[in-house]
């Protein structure tokens, strides 16, 4: 069966943006719960920094699910008919 539709890659490419920000945000999030155990505040840059690096892999992890779940509605859509 081919497959119909965008590539992970290309799916992983559009959704980057997003997935960095997301992950920047929690990043900064993250640093400002661990200073209540007296570690040092993460800044807002640094978040960014970490979220435009950690954003690869985790819009890669994203983007395989999105395209199991299109293939997995491809499947049930043959099958229906």
């Amino acid at each position: 069966m081919k497959r119909a539709g965008w590539g992970i890659g290309k799916i992983t490419l559009l959704l980057y943006p997003f997935g960095a920000g997301a992950v920047a945000i929690n990043l900064f999030f993250a640093g400002l719960i661990l200073s209540w155990v007296d570690l040092p505040v993460l800044t807002p840059g640094w978040s960014v920094v970490g979220g435009c690096v950690l954003g690869i892999p985790m819009t890669w992890l994203f983007a395989r699910h999105i395209r199991g779940l299109m293939d997995r509605a491809d499947g049930e859509a043959t099958e229906a008919q």
